[in-house]
């Protein structure tokens, strides 16, 4: 590939980098990200992608796989490069009309799908048009991309389009959430450890093939699956209801052929199971940071030194602007786990809190990101019910960043509607409904703060 081509190629992967909306996966996300990239250190050519699937669709975050390839030719950007749909159950799952079993992407830009005229490849398109082009196929009703069907009307279509959605929701939860998971964390569906790749079933192998995924991707799947595991069990629950026959198989759509397909069946209940177990995993693999983190510490590791560091430099700034409003201690002088109470100032939605933070840190920060727990009972957007707090760094490898951010999401009174920051989708509906919506939003969060003031004292 000519030197031209590799510049433009840099180019673009840092254009996406510092995106407000797109991030690099590799260190974390500064940003509240829907689209990652990573690639080959050795070979900038090979490109990874993750494309989380877009809100009120059946593809809702899940974390869609692809594989990008640069030819090695000077023919870049005068043609497109190539891609893979690697979420696709290693072969066996066809993910929607233009999203194929064995991974092809069928699109006007990429040269794969005849379009109208006006909607082919040009070099003034790059990596992120075609990011957002295949995001933008992860549609609210996917059986309308297939051409042909786009004044579907007869009832057999409409059954088919609310079949369609349901198998693709299910197979979302399955496949581009719970399977990649199951794998970073060593646990077979059925719950065992150990994982044993040559003994793996063509249903629930991984999808995963090069360093770059396994490294890149590992740390937004576990961090986002704990901000939006309220909404995958709540989805899981409402599909439940709607499933009246036990494991009912999946219908065949017209457009699907023989190797080519989305075919299973139905299991809420197993999805429900292996998506707890999956969250049970996670919260013990934090646990085990701060056992790392001590183990680190006696050995002297330069992480632990760099992290005991920052806390003590972060504390003395505290003490110099006399910002009295937080107070920063280690749990037992483990620079991995940092305890924030925060005391609600005056003039903002947490006047009089009290407010209790854990901030759990990897032995491997910041390539893998802190993960931030509120242990204070507290109803807010921005807190699941499993106490995770969803709060977006300016820079993700200095812990004053994460510090300052935790404040101001915890403080944030008039956040702009964005369903991919939605981690308490109770708290949501109502701080975004009507303005009673509103005011209850506000008592149940009052309550809350004096119930905090209440428990510091007992």
């Amino acid at each position: 590939m000519s030197d031209q081509a590799i510049i433009r190629i840099t180019r673009e992967i840092k254009q996406i980098e510092s995106n407000a909306d797109l991030c690099k996966a590799a260190i974390g996300s500064p940003c509240l990200c829907s689209i990652a990239v990573g690639y080959d250190e050795s070979d900038i050519r090979n490109v990874r992608a993750i494309i989380l699937g877009p809100p009120e669709t059946p593809y809702q975050f899940g974390f869609f796989e692809f594989a990008i390839k640069f030819g090695k030719g000077s023919d870049y950007p005068a043609r497109p490069p190539s891609v893979r749909a690697v979420t696709s159950n290693s072969g066996a799952c066809r993910f929607s009309p233009n999203l194929y079993a064995n991974g092809k992407v069928c699109l006007s830009i990429l040269g794969t799908w005849t379009g109208e005229r006006g909607e082919q490849w040009s070099s003034a398109q790059g990596l992120e048009s075609v990011l957002i082009s295949i995001q933008s196929l992860m549609s609210s009703n996917p059986y309308e991309n297939e051409p042909g069907y786009e004044n579907a009307s007869s009832n057999s279509d409409k059954a088919n389009m609310a079949h369609y959605k349901s198998k693709i929701c299910h197979e979302t939860l399955r496949i581009a959430v719970i399977q990649p998971l199951e794998t970073a964390l060593d646990i077979l569906p059925d719950g065992s450890t150990k994982i044993q790749v040559e003994t793996m079933t063509d249903d629930d192998s991984s999808d995963d093939e090069t360093p770059i995924s396994e490294n890149a991707f590992t740390d937004l799947r576990k961090r986002r699956f704990l901000w939006y595991y309220e909404s995958y069990a709540q989805l899981i629950d409402e599909e439940s209801q709607n499933e009246s026959t036990p494991k009912r198989p999946f219908t065949r759509m017209p457009f699907e052929s023989s190797g080519n397909t989305m075919d299973g069946h139905f299991d809420y209940p197993e999805l429900r199971r292996r998506l707890g177990h999956v969250k049970d995993k996670l919260m013990e693999e934090t646990e085990n940071w701060k056992v790392q983190g001590m183990q680190a510490l006696k050995d002297e590791r330069g992480i632990a030194v760099n992290l005991q560091r920052q806390h003590e430099q972060i504390v003395e700034t505290l003490k110099s602007h006399k910002n009295f409003s937080i107070d920063l201690s280690l749990a037992n002088n483990n620079p991995f786990l940092w305890r924030l109470t925060y005391f609600g100032r005056p003039a903002t939605p947490l006047e009089g809190a009290i407010i209790k933070v854990r901030i759990h840190l990897s032995p491997r920060f910041p390539e893998e990101q802190p993960r931030v727990f509120v242990e204070t009972r507290l109803f807010h957007i921005r807190v699941s019910k499993e106490g995770v707090l969803c709060y977006f760094p300016r820079r993700v490898e200095e812990m004053r960043h994460h510090v300052e951010a935790i404040v101001s999401a915890l403080e944030e009174e008039e956040p702009p509607y964005d369903p991919r920051a939605i981690v308490n989708p109770e708290a949501s509906k109502l701080f975004w409904g009507s303005p009673e919506d509103r005011r209850k939003y506000r008592r149940t969060l009052r309550r809350d703060i004096e119930r905090s003031v209440e428990e510091a004292f007992d």
